[in-house]
C-alpha cells in the first residue's frame, strides 16, 4: 500500500513560495505523491500543483477532488493535459459532484441526477483526454469536439465516490476511488469490494482500480486532545450527507472517530490494517497544530511508505 500525504495549498496567502517549499520538503522526506484538497474558498489546486510542479521534480500530484459541476469537460481536460504537458506525466485526477449545500447554495447549480452528470460528463472528458474527437450530446452535458494537445501523457482519472451507483461508474469506467471520512469496516466491506465488482462486471481485472483512502492523522501521546481537535477542524462533515452516511455506516458518533490517533505502534497497526483491507493508497491529512506532531507523524507514514 502506497503512503501518501496532503499537500495543503495556504488559503489565505496563497503564497507560491511557501506552498513550493512545503513540497519540497515532503519530497526530501521521501514521500512520491500529494494529494491536493480543493475547497470552494481556496486556491485553484491544478494552477498551484502545475507551477509547484515546475520546480520540484518526480514527487506526484493527486487532486482530490475537483468538482465537475463548475467547469465544463473541454475545459478540464485542456486544464489536466496542460498541466501534465509542464510537468509530465505526474497528475492523478480525482473529480467529484461537492455537495448540494455547495453546487445549490454558492453556485445556483443543480444538484439533481448526480449520476446521470457523472456518465455525461465522463462522456466528454475521458475521450478528450485520449486525444479521441467527441460528440455526445447529454440532457445534461453535451461535448462536441476535440483538442489539438497531442502526444501528452493521458492522468488517471479518479471519482470521489462512496454509494454503490458511484462506486459502479468507477470501478466500470475510471482507474478506481478517492474516499474521506471512510472508516476500515466500510473501506472492507462496501468501498473495495464494490469497486472491484464493478471493474470485473464491465470486464475489466480488479487491479485495473484502485482504492485511496483519506483520513486524518496524528501521531501523538494527547489522544484526547487531538481528538478534541479533529471534531472541531472536521464538524461539518458531519453535516454533509455522503459524508454523515459513511460515518453512519462504520457507527462512528462523528468525524472524530474516523482519525487515526495514538502512538507510533497504534497509528501503525491501523494504517496496515487498512492495506490488508484492500486499500491501495493511504492518504494522511496531517491536522494537529503543533508542529512537532506533525513532524513525528510524517516520520511514521515514512517508515510506512513502501
Amino acid at each position: 500500500m502506497q503512503i501518501s500525504v496532503v499537500w495543503t495549498i495556504n488559503a489565505r496567502t496563497a503564497s507560491v513560495d511557501r506552498a513550493i517549499e512545503n513540497l519540497a520538503e515532503i519530497a526530501e522526506e521521501g514521500f512520491t505523491r500529494v494529494w491536493c484538497t480543493q475547497m470552494p474558498n481556496e486556491p485553484d489546486a491544478l494552477t498551484m500543483l502545475t507551477v509547484a510542479g515546475w520546480e520540484v521534480p518526480e514527487i506526484e500530484f493527486g487532486t482530490s477532488v475537483l468538482p465537475m459541476q463548475v467547469q465544463h469537460p473541454m475545459l478540464l481536460a485542456q486544464r489536466a493535459l496542460t498541466t501534465n504537458a509542464v510537468i509530465g506525466p505526474r497528475l492523478h485526477l480525482g473529480l467529484g459532484l461537492s455537495h448540494q449545500v455547495v453546487t445549490e447554495g454558492m453556485w445556483g447549480v443543480s444538484y439533481k441526477k448526480p449520476i446521470q452528470r457523472t456518465n455525461e460528463y465522463l462522456d466528454g472528458l475521458l475521450p478528450l483526454l485520449r486525444g479521441e474527437k467527441v460528440n455526445s450530446g447529454g440532457d445534461l452535458i453535451t461535448t462536441r469536439g476535440s483538442l489539438t494537445m497531442d502526444d501528452i501523457d493521458v492522468p488517471p482519472v479518479y471519482l470521489a465516490a462512496l454509494g454503490p451507483k458511484m462506486l459502479g461508474i468507477a470501478g466500470s469506467r475510471t482507474s478506481g476511488t478517492v474516499t474521506w471520512m471512510t472508516g476500515p469496516k466500510t473501506l472492507r466491506d462496501h468501498i473495495v469490494p464494490t469497486l472491484r465488482a464493478a471493474a470485473v462486471g464491465a470486464g475489466r481485472a480488479e487491479s485495473d482500480v484502485r482504492t485511496v483512502a483519506m483520513l486524518p492523522v496524528s501521531v501523538t501521546d494527547n489522544v484526547d486532545g487531538a481528538r478534541a481537535a479533529a471534531g472541531e477542524q472536521f464538524a461539518m462533515y458531519n453535516n454533509l450527507p455522503s459524508y454523515k452516511a459513511m460515518l453512519d455506516r462504520e457507527g462512528f458518533t462523528g468525524p472524530a472517530d474516523a482519525a487515526i490517533i495514538g502512538d507510533e505502534s497504534t497509528v501503525a497497526e491501523q494504517i496496515r490494517q487498512l492495506g490488508e483491507f484492500g486499500v491501495d493508497e493511504f492518504v494522511g491529512i496531517l491536522f494537529d497544530r503543533d508542529a512537532e506532531v506533525r513532524a513525528r507523524t510524517r516520520a511514521l507514514l515514512r517508515t510506512l511508505h513502501p
